[in-house]
C-alpha cells in the first residue's frame, strides 16, 4: 500500500486550538456550539478557520498556513476578535483548559454525523467521557522518507511538551492528582496515544494497511496518536499539548514545537542519526509529565539517565535559540521559559482552588479570564 504525501516545500507551522464553550453564569459547559456559529455569520467556517468538533460544547480554531510563530498568533488573534463577540451574544465564553474542573459528560450532546456517531458508537462509555481539550500544532516536511525517524526522535521531548501544557488537573470535581488527566484519558480510545516508532515511511505504509484492512480505522485520520503524519497536509502533527488559555503560552509553545521539529529534520537530513528511546521510556516519561507536570524527573536517553524536567528544558531552549534566530522566533521560544516561572495552567488552576476553598466555578473563571486578559494586553 502506498499512501502519498503531500510534502511541503518550507517547514511551515499550523495551529489547532480546542477550546469547550462555558455558560457565563453557571459556568458548566454550553451546548451552543451552532449558536456560536450562526453569530460568527459563518465567515470563519466558511474561510475553513473555524470548525465542528466530536461535541457540540467545542470549537476549534485553525490557522492558515503560517511562517512561524508569530503569525500563527495573529492569525489566531484575528479570529479570535470574530469569535469573542459572538460568544458574548450567545451567553457563553471560551475555555482554553485540558479538562472542565466538574462537568457531567452524561449532559454532553453529540454533534451530528456519521463519523461521531461511529465513533460513539464503538468507544461507547470511553468515548463519552472525552470531556478533553488541546491544541494541535503541523509542521511541514520535505520529504515524506524522514517524517517516522523525525516522529520517532521526537519522542524524547514528549515529557517536556506535556509538563509545560498540563491543564487538566481537576475532573468531575476532584482533583486527581496528575498534572494531565486528559492524557491519559485520550489514550483510552483505540488507535490514540503514543505512536509505534517506526523509522521507515514503508513500515508506517504497512501499518496504515493493516489498519484499512482490519477495520481498526476507514480512514488515515482515525489514527489518533498523539503525534501522528497528516498526509494531506504535508505535515508531521503534534497532539501532544493540553489546552492552552493565553496567547503568551501558545506563541511560546507553537514555537518549541516548530523549533523542535525543523531542528531534528535538519539534522537528519545532513547524515546525523537522530537519538531515540526505548518504548518503555517513551511510555513512562508520558505518565511522570502527566502525574508530576514540571516537578517531573524524566528519563534523558536509551542508557537511562534521568534529569529534572525543568533544568533539562533550560538547556533545551539554549541548543534550539540558532534555529529559533533562523525560524524568526526567537523571542516566542525565550517565553517558554515564563511558563515554569509563572506556573503552567495545572498549578494556577490548583492554587485558584486552594485560595477559594476549592470553588471550581472560580477555577473555570480564571481560565477564561486568562485567554481574555492575554489578548487584551
Amino acid at each position: 500500500m502506498q499512501l502519498d504525501f503531500r510534502s511541503s516545500p518550507r517547514p511551515t507551522v499550523g495551529v489547532e486550538w480546542e477550546f469547550a464553550l462555558v455558560d457565563k453564569e453557571t459556568r458548566d459547559l454550553s451546548n451552543s456550539a451552532a449558536d456560536l456559529f450562526a453569530a460568527a455569520h459563518d465567515r470563519l467556517a466558511n474561510e475553513g478557520k473555524l470548525h465542528k468538533e466530536l461535541l457540540r460544547n467545542t470549537v476549534e480554531i485553525v490557522t492558515g498556513v503560517c511562517e512561524n510563530a508569530a503569525e500563527a498568533v495573529a492569525d489566531l488573534s484575528d479570529s479570535l476578535a470574530v469569535v469573542l463577540p459572538a460568544a458574548d451574544q450567545v451567553g457563553v465564553d471560551l475555555f482554553g483548559g485540558g479538562a472542565h474542573p466538574f462537568a457531567a459528560w452524561s449532559a454532553q450532546q453529540l454533534t451530528a454525523g456519521h463519523r461521531y456517531e461511529e465513533l460513539i458508537n464503538r468507544t461507547q462509555w470511553w468515548g463519552r467521557q472525552m470531556l478533553i481539550w488541546g491544541v494541535h500544532v503541523h509542521v511541514g516536511m520535505p520529504e515524506k522518507k524522514r517524517v517516522m525517524a523525525v516522529l520517532s526522535s521526537l519522542l524524547n521531548y514528549y515529557p517536556h511538551l506535556q509538563a509545560l501544557s498540563a491543564s487538566s488537573p481537576i475532573w468531575a470535581g476532584v482533583d486527581t492528582g496528575y498534572a494531565s488527566n486528559r492524557a491519559l484519558m485520550f489514550q483510552q480510545l483505540p488507535t490514540a496515544g503514543l505512536p509505534f516508532q517506526f523509522q521507515t515511511w514503508n513500515e508506517f505504509e504497512a501499518f496504515a494497511h493493516d489498519q484499512l484492512t482490519t477495520g481498526v480505522i476507514d480512514e488515515l485520520s482515525e489514527i489518533r496518536w498523539d503525534l501522528r503524519p497528516s498526509t494531506k497536509l504535508g505535515t508531521l502533527e503534534n497532539r501532544i499539548c493540553d489546552g492552552i488559555s493565553t496567547m503568551h503560552e501558545m506563541g511560546a509553545l507553537t514555537a518549541l514545537m516548530h523549533c523542535l521539529v525543523v531542528d531534528l529534520d535538519t539534522r537528519l537530513a545532513s547524515g546525523e542519526e537522530l537519538p531515540t528511546m526505548p518504548p518503555w521510556h517513551v511510555q513512562e516519561n508520558k505518565w511522570r509529565a502527566a502525574r508530576y507536570g514540571l516537578d517531573a524527573i524524566i528519563i534523558l536517553d536509551a542508557r537511562s539517565h534521568e534529569r529534572l524536567i525543568t533544568d533539562d528544558l533550560d538547556d533545551l531552549l539554549e541548543r534550539l535559540s540558532p534555529v529559533a534566530r533562523r525560524l524568526g522566533c526567537e523571542d516566542e521560544l525565550r517565553a517558554v521559559a515564563d511558563i515554569p516561572r509563572r506556573g503552567a495552567s495545572y498549578q494556577r488552576q490548583r492554587a485558584v482552588a486552594e485560595r477559594t476553598s476549592f470553588d471550581l466555578v472560580a477555577v473555570v473563571d480564571s481560565v477564561v479570564t486568562e485567554l481574555r486578559d492575554s489578548l487584551a494586553g
